[in-house]
């Protein structure tokens, strides 16, 4: 069952000091914003109709809201978020949690997170944008795009590691299954102190700097590949063992059983992947979406052309921000932000930063964006704009003085990412998966337009 709002505060809050429960000014400017029912509105419309009245009532959409405000602007994960609040009245008094009541569970926030999806976080976005411009007098005049990489929460890849990984993972998977399907008996080596050792040799093997040492590695590399394919077969073997099989051991669920089978069955599909990759690498084929990761397969890898980091490993997020005016400093607002994995044109998701401005209903006069950009495509895209800069075109139009304006606003938006990424966490996804980074990406945007527009 959905809940909306708060319960009033219990006897012992009214009975506080006013210092305590007076919050900081911050903190008061945020939840005035907070306030607006337009912003639960998006959790409403989510939810299943069958369950707004019925079920088990779920932690206050309020409550929860600003906890995950708290969460995106400190950094702080689910466990600490709710220790901190819980030892703080000021925490509490802004969360609406009152002080005789528990805070939710950690595994609560976790799963609401992902139960939600980012579609409801999108909305509530936009919500604050339209408040800004209802009730702030904010008037969006420009657009600014860029796109930055979320790195996914994973290791540096190499074939080697991906090995390592497989075959472990294997061995792990295929004892849950054995134990939760007694007819499935088939064993799964564990081929990690094999694998392992070969990683070792490796790094021995590169620090002989000579010709000599690719040729060991691809050795060494290949063998390892092979150990993951024993494993491969033996768990496919496996499998089959277990789908054959109707019984169920004793005290395992068959929703328990049917996972444990569905996710050996994963994990075969992502190894044998692995193998394959490893055999296309040495025999000089072109590997499309190369597989960077067994955990999150959908984090592909990105070259961006930066020479700190020519090689990152993750999801390309583009940055649109309305702003009413093109002088330094001008109040801007983060449009939804727009998510595709590994290297990804500009223009493919300008269409859905576009898509967002007629959602909306902003006109706009001016756009500024990278060299990356196509004319033609940001032209079809943005028809409404009447003037679009391209940084480093030379059919960029207005007057030398326009020009240099626009330069300016233009290299605004880097700025912008990297306070983005400092102070709201979006450089990395602690959320695995297409549909985790752009969870985590548009609950920073959101944290970033509530306080732009609690300080309007």
């Amino acid at each position: 069952m959905l809940t909306l709002e708060a319960d009033a505060g219990c006897l012992i809050d009214e009975a506080l000091p006013e210092e305590v429960k007076l919050l900081p000014d911050g903190l008061a400017l945020v939840d005035a914003v907070l306030d607006d029912p337009a912003v639960l509105l998006a959790f409403r419309c989510r939810w299943d109709h069958a369950a707004l009245a019925h079920g088990r009532p779920s932690i206050p959409m309020a409550s929860f809201v600003r906890l995950m405000y708290v969460k995106d602007t400190t950094g702080w994960g689910y466990e600490r978020l709710m220790a901190q609040v819980s030892d703080s009245l000021q925490l509490r008094r802004f969360c609406r949690i009152p002080v005789v009541e528990e805070v939710p569970d950690e595994s609560t926030l976790r799963k609401l997170v992902r139960r939600l999806g980012h579609e409801v976080i999108d909305e509530a976005t936009r919500a604050v944008i339209k408040k800004a411009i209802g009730e702030r007098g904010f008037r969006p005049r420009a657009l600014r795009a860029d796109s930055t990489v979320a790195q996914a929460d994973i290791r540096y890849p190499t074939d080697v590691g991906l090995c390592a990984d497989a075959v472990r993972v294997l061995a792990k998977t295929a004892a849950r299954v054995r134990a939760a399907v007694p007819d499935a008996t088939r064993h799964v080596v564990n081929r990690s102190r094999s694998v392992q050792k070969r990683v070792r040799a490796i790094g021995r093997s590169l620090r002989r700097r000579t010709g000599e040492a690719t040729a060991a590695v691809q050795t060494l590399t290949e063998e390892a590949a092979a150990r993951v394919g024993l494993s491969v077969r033996e768990s496919t073997k496996l499998l089959a063992q277990a789908k054959a099989s109707t019984a169920t051991a004793e005290g395992v669920s068959d929703k328990t059983r049917d996972k444990a089978i569905a996710t050996l069955e994963g994990f075969i599909g992502l190894s044998s992947r692995v193998v394959e990759q490893i055999r296309m690498r040495f025999s000089g084929e072109k590997i499309e979406g190369r597989l960077v990761s067994l955990f999150d397969p959908d984090a592909r890898p990105v070259r961006r052309g930066k020479l700190s980091t020519p090689n990152e490993f993750g999801y390309v997020v583009q940055l649109a921000e309305v702003t009413s005016s093109t002088k330094r400093g001008a109040t801007a607002l983060l449009l939804p932000p727009k998510l595709a994995a590994g290297s990804t044109h500009e223009n493919t998701l300008l269409a859905e930063s576009a898509a967002e401005i007629a959602v909306l209903g902003i006109r706009l006069r001016e756009g500024a964006f990278d060299a990356c950009f196509g004319r033609k495509a940001t032209k079809k895209q943005l028809p409404g704009l009447e003037r679009i800069f391209i940084s480093g075109s030379a059919t960029n139009t207005g007057s030398a003085r326009t020009r240099r304006r626009l330069a300016k606003f233009r290299v605004g938006s880097e700025g912008r990412i990297s306070h983005f990424k400092r102070e709201y966490h979006g450089g990395r996804s602690r959320l695995r998966g297409t549909q985790g980074a752009r969870i985590w990406e548009s609950w920073g945007a959101f944290a970033y337009d509530i306080d732009t527009v609690a300080r309007m």
